[in-house]
């Protein structure tokens, strides 16, 4: 019967020590986006802060008059203020970030969310401090003109959450 006893309590040890390895592992990647698209080329200091991929997936021409892309943010980064003459949809396919409409208070974003820019709305959009952010957007009416930036979001804009 002892026997038994001491198998069991090494069976049951070596499943606690498996599930905690376990746990570990998945907290120390949960942090780390699912990328669906390639990374692309770290975007522009002139229309991003921190470090930001933005990578073309459909270019506008005159059939679909549609521009779309992805952008990888890295924790902290995050877009210029902008906008867009036919406004812009954010799907959000990884991670948590901010997206803030000129004179409204910042809202969180998040795997899942889909976010309509209006037209000739300055915006910005990106990363939260601890967590990337990854995204599709997709700029209708491409005619109309793609984007106009603006100037950076301050650290001051970008921690305030009001």
């Amino acid at each position: 019967m002892k026997i038994v006893q001491i198998l069991f309590i090494i069976t049951a040890s070596i499943l606690v020590m498996s599930c905690n390895q376990n746990k570990e592992k998945m907290e120390n990647t949960k942090n780390e986006l699912e990328t669906i698209f390639p990374k692309g080329e770290k975007g522009s200091k002139e229309f991003f802060t921190g470090n930001a991929y933005p990578t073309s997936l459909v270019e506008a021409d005159s059939v679909y008059n549609t521009f779309i892309g992805n952008v990888y943010f890295e924790p902290g980064a995050r877009s210029n203020w902008h906008s867009h003459p036919s406004g812009q949809i954010l799907i959000i396919t990884d991670g948590i970030g901010y997206h803030q409409i000129e004179g409204k208070p910042i809202e969180i974003i998040k795997k899942g969310d889909v976010v309509k820019c209006p037209p000739n709305v300055k915006h910005w959009h990106g990363a939260s401090v601890d967590v990337g952010l990854q995204q599709l957007y997709v700029i209708p009416d491409t005619p109309k003109g793609i984007v106009k930036w603006n100037d950076p979001v301050t650290d001051e804009q970008y921690l305030s959450k009001k």
